[in-house]
């Protein structure tokens, strides 16, 4: 018996969970987009009805619980704009009170102080291109903020000091050049804790138990990212005097500011993420195995010594969003897997005992039909083999599947085996998947990801030819039916493979993707410019090589049938850039565009993605 045959509207109301926080009563909130968008949802206990608490058009965008009332905050932008407002909710009540009512700004939540009276976060208010950070009492507005701190890049507070007098501060100047400092509260003073010389990354920092140390995911002295401890020195002045690990400062003796020590070392894998919980010594850390998720429990019985626990009862996932429950015996967790829609766990911490909590629905399709990738790795231009995810209907024939190569954006990502409800629906209707990770991708160590910078951004493009290569050897392709298809970074990489390399494609479909950097890097949001030039070369040093890459000087050379997706709001890549290649490539082949009045960057709305999508078959079906 084969399986039935779906349209894709069926597919994008497979809905996901995610998100999740707990209470301090132990309900759980997290997102669900049941409405059409992600909305603030809780549950009591696993597998009850759930409570739905916020009822807009608008995506929210986070949930966070005060750590001591039953009240949250959450974010919600406008048509996609990414100027993020914050509120905060009375779940019981139903009330909502908005907390920073500055809309032509962006606000970037830091958390709550450990007694509720306060929030941190990090705003672009007083200059568009930079990130300043503020502390703000619960029941004041947004005028009423303090600015705390004058930043000149882009700043992200990442958690308050246990005994809430510092701020933990996150600064990237690039999305593999990152630095964090601690910034007292009081003075406004702020001390550097990672001096470093070339390029590296501390990411997903968090304070430990005590206060004289953080946690973090660094590849300051190593290709891939580790767990590591940084010491905020032993002289007294800087520790909030909790108990933390046993062994206490004795262990510590002699550390200095900035000391780094190694806690677990992924080995060629990445240490991704990490969560501690400052009561009871206990953390949950991650590693990105070729893009699945090996999650971490345990504690802290010394500073740079885990125990773990038993380890999770987890499917094959990428897992996210970790949250300690109250008194940090259980933990909440976003699963995904490519045959499992997204949703919240919950892990018992010591016997690793899991539980689904949220049940999202995945439309009526049976989880059965949902298809597993296989894992490759195939050889590129200088010997080098190249990770891919490809998945083939379960009716393959001999030489007549058409293909979909479909591109993940960044560069600096990672396609991993996450649900795809457009991926599912392309199997289920005859067409084959190939997901690369192209060089340039993250999850596979900083040299690897370095491979594609400026200068040798078209090494990337020459990997994407090399797959349909490898595709053309494979007996259930057919070599006249390879569509490219890719989102943001993607759509310039789309663009780019049909002007090298127009022979190969049957189609193309660009989504909010990059024409001409230069254009990109002119009109982009003001804090984003320096963030990407760092990664794409510079406007006034690179310009001439920034234009001969760009796909809108070789629009010419484009043979296929191209369809081109936007929402009009786009803060990242502007839409100019769909309207510049649009009006190009018409004038030589087949050519669609689609714009959303009310979207930024991607698609959030139910309706707006069911008229994308449904137009991108249509497209296909016409061309493919």
């Amino acid at each position: 018996m084969t399986d039935p045959t779906y349209d894709i509207e069926r597919y994008l109301n497979v809905r996901s969970a995610h998100s999740a926080a707990f209470a301090p009563d132990g309900t759980l909130a997290f997102l669900m987009d049941t409405t059409g968008t992600p909305q603030v949802w809780s549950l009591d206990e696993p597998g009850a009805w759930p409570e739905q608490h916020t009822f807009y058009d608008e995506r929210v965008t986070f949930v966070d619980w005060s750590p001591e009332r039953r009240e949250l905050a959450f974010g919600m932008d406008e048509g996609g704009n990414e100027r993020a407002q914050l509120f905060r909710l009375d779940p019981d009540a139903g009330v909502v009170t908005e907390l920073t009512g500055m809309p032509e700004a962006k606000h970037r939540w830091g958390g709550w102080s450990h007694d509720g009276e306060r929030f941190a976060f990090a705003s672009n208010r007083r200059d568009e291109s930079v990130f300043d950070v503020y502390v703000q009492g619960r029941d004041e507005t947004g005028e009423e903020a303090e600015l705390v701190y004058e930043g000149d890049g882009w700043l992200s507070v990442a958690g308050w000091s246990p005994d809430d007098t510092r701020l933990l501060v996150h600064e990237a100047r690039g999305s593999f050049d990152h630095d964090l400092h601690v910034l007292d509260i009081g003075t406004g003073e702020r001390t550097h804790l990672t001096p470093h010389t070339s390029e590296a990354r501390f990411q997903s920092p968090e304070w430990s138990p005590d206060g004289d140390s953080v946690y973090v995911c660094t590849d300051h002295a190593s290709d891939t990212l580790r767990l590591e401890r940084i010491s905020l020195g032993t002289d007294g002045e800087s520790g909030d005097g909790g108990g933390g690990p046993d062994g206490g400062d004795g262990d510590r003796a002699g550390e200095a500011l900035g000391d780094l020590f190694v806690v677990e070392d992924g080995g060629e894998w990445n240490v991704d993420g990490v969560v501690v919980d400052e009561d009871t010594n206990r953390v949950a850390y991650s590693r990105n195995v070729e893009g699945y998720t090996e999650l971490t429990v345990g504690e802290f019985t010394a500073p740079d010594r885990i125990d773990a626990f038993a380890e999770p009862d987890l499917p094959e996932c990428v897992a996210g969003g970790v949250s300690f429950g109250p008194d940090a015996d259980r933990v909440a967790v976003t699963v995904t897997g490519s045959t499992v829609n997204t949703n919240t766990y919950v892990v018992d911490v010591k016997s690793g005992e899991t539980t689904r909590w949220t049940h999202a629905a995945t439309a009526g399709i049976s989880e059965d039909t949902f298809v597993e990738p296989e894992l490759v790795h195939y050889p590129t231009f200088d010997g080098r083999e190249i990770p891919a995810f490809f998945s083939t209907p379960d009716d393959a024939g001999e030489g007549d599947t058409p293909v979909v190569v479909d591109i993940h954006g960044g560069p600096e990502s990672q396609r991993r085996p996450s649900f795809n409800a457009v991926k599912q629906y392309f199997l289920n209707n005859g067409y084959a998947v190939f997901e690369p990770n192209v060089r340039g991708s993250a999850g596979y160590g900083k040299a690897y990801s370095h491979l594609d910078d400026v200068e040798r951004r078209m090494d990337s493009v020459a990997d994407i030819e090399a797959a349909v290569e490898w595709l053309h050897d494979h007996p259930a392709v057919d070599d006249e039916r390879i569509v490219a298809m890719g989102g943001s970074y993607g759509g310039f990489m789309v663009l780019a493979a049909m002007t090298e390399y127009p022979d190969l494609w049957a189609a193309g479909i660009d989504i909010v993707g990059i024409a001409s950097f230069v254009t990109f890097l002119e009109n982009t949001g003001d804090w984003r410019r320096e963030l990407r030039e760092a990664e794409y070369g510079s406007l006034e040093e690179d310009r001439e090589f920034l234009e001969s890459v760009s796909p809108i000087n070789h629009v010419d050379e484009i043979a296929a049938p191209l369809f081109v997706l936007h929402g009009a709001n786009d803060p990242r890549v502007p839409v100019g850039e769909a309207e510049q290649i649009v009006e190009e490539a018409s004038e030589h082949v087949p050519t669609r565009k689609l714009i959303f009045e009310d979207e930024g960057h991607g698609f959030s709305k139910l309706e707006n993605r069911i008229e994308a999508y449904r137009a991108i078959v249509e497209f296909l079906h016409e061309h493919v």
